[in-house]
């Protein structure tokens, strides 16, 4: 069947539309998405305003229009952290479900988080042994780790690479000061993570997924996107750090320029490389390996696993 998964996100909202059935694969057919920046989009009591709800239901309108074009026979629509955490998501969902039809459901982190380690697992396969995943998003990270598709620990915290932009990055370039106080900010909260996952030991495999990853991993020497799917790419820590003072003293513009980043992303890359940094560095990760598969591809697996039950 042709499926189609609609992803609300902090950044984007992207529309994967996928060629499945049970046991197979899932084959990319079309993807259709939209920067919408829900994340920068909250007031101060940190709803999201007229404006936002506005576009964003003409973005999912035009998603809508797409999936229909491309002969999408179930669309799994959903929402992560921006509308997850608005002070006015009630409101916000009514009005998109009475507007366009469409019925967002709202992940939690842990489901986001745990749905992202089973297509991370999936990809990998049982062979990768004890997985620790990474996940930087617009508005959250997510860490998971575990031997089977279910991971044993999953936790999800408030460090998206745009959240931490729009909050404590707003130089362009940003003060150095602001860098400092963000990197003592985004360590201090995953330390306070690290011993649930330490407790149960060391993992065989690291793997980031993620936007975010994937372009600190292209500007640090790994293979382009062209290449293809099954092209192995890694992220050294070594290189990272060499990469966050020079990112820092970049200009989104001049970021943008880098291979591989995109300029509606550029200005929250350094944010993102911080996190990724500090969590590579608390975990003890030298290296780890990029994972083209994420949360949408996890959506679709447990769908299709849903179908496959007796």
């Amino acid at each position: 069947m042709r499926l189609g998964v609609l992803d609300v996100g902090s950044n984007t909202v992207h529309l994967l539309v996928v060629d499945a059935h049970p046991g197979a694969c899932p084959l990319p057919a079309h993807s259709h998405k939209a920067d919408l920046r829900l994340a920068q989009l909250l007031d101060a009591r940190g709803a999201i305003g007229d404006e936002g709800v506005d576009r964003l239901i003409a973005v999912v309108r035009d998603a809508l229009q797409a999936a229909e074009d491309k002969g999408v026979e179930e669309l799994l629509p959903f929402a992560t952290s921006a509308v997850r955490e608005a002070g006015n998501a009630d409101e916000v969902l009514a009005r998109v479900a009475d507007e366009t039809g469409v019925r967002l459901q709202v992940l939690t982190g842990a489901e986001e988080a745990r749905l992202t380690f089973l297509a991370v697992r999936r990809w990998f396969g049982w062979s990768a042994g004890k997985l620790l995943v990474l996940d930087i998003g617009g508005g959250s990270l997510e860490i998971a780790y575990g031997m089977d598709e279910e991971p044993d620990a999953a936790v999800s915290l408030p460090l998206g690479a745009g959240r931490l932009t729009a909050a404590r990055l707003p130089g362009d370039p940003p003060d150095p000061e602001d860098v400092r106080a963000l990197r003592r900010h985004v360590r201090t909260e995953i330390a306070r993570t690290v011993g649930e996952f330490s407790r149960l030991g060391a993992p065989d495999h690291v793997v980031g997924t993620s936007k975010t990853f994937k372009q600190l991993a292209r500007i640090a020497g790994a293979a382009r996107s062209a290449e293809g799917l099954y092209v192995q790419r890694e992220l050294k820590r070594e290189s990272l750090e060499a990469w966050v003072p020079r990112l820092a003293g970049m200009t989104a513009q001049q970021r943008a320029e880098l291979p591989g980043v995109s300029e509606g992303r550029a200005g929250q890359l350094l944010a993102g490389a911080l996190v990724a940094e500090a969590a590579m560095d608390l975990f003890g990760v030298e290296s780890l390996e990029i994972c083209p598969w994420a949360l949408r591809e996890g959506v679709i697996l447990r769908r299709l696993d849903h179908m496959d039950a007796p």
